[in-house]
């Protein structure tokens, strides 16, 4: 991995929340990295791809990053408040997805499944306001 790579894959390690490219490089240049934005894309990518990094499409269609924490096929559960995540295992997603790309004659089936809520903590500063 070489040390750019490695410098992005530890601000994603130092993070609860899905990060924009953007966000990972402001961060970087305030830290003083000499990087640019095209790198940190590419990081991203290369991350991604060896199942190191989480990527999530918001709203708006932006991809967010996040460090992945476990190696095995999961989704998340995700707060709109603070950006929070939690990797949850879904059998039963698994199941019903498997099910219904062979009730329909698709093969090789994958998915991903993002939840989306409001965690404990932005619940209880949204009641407290």
């Amino acid at each position: 991995m070489t040390s750019r790579r490695e410098a992005v894959r530890q601000v994603l390690a130092g993070s609860e929340s899905f990060r924009s490219a953007q966000d990972i490089y402001a961060q970087m240049r305030a830290d003083g990295a000499k990087i640019g934005l095209t790198t940190v894309y590419r990081a991203l990518q290369s991350l991604a791809d060896a199942g190191q990094v989480d990527t999530l499409r918001t709203d708006d269609g932006e991809s967010v990053y996040r460090a992945c924490a476990t190696g095995s096929h999961h989704h998340h559960l995700v707060c709109r408040g603070c950006g929070r995540t939690v990797e949850v295992a879904g059998p039963a997603v698994e199941r019903w997805a498997e099910t219904v790309g062979t009730e329909h004659g698709f093969s090789a089936i994958t998915h991903t499944v993002e939840v989306f809520g409001t965690c404990p903590t932005c619940r209880a500063v949204a009641s407290a306001g």
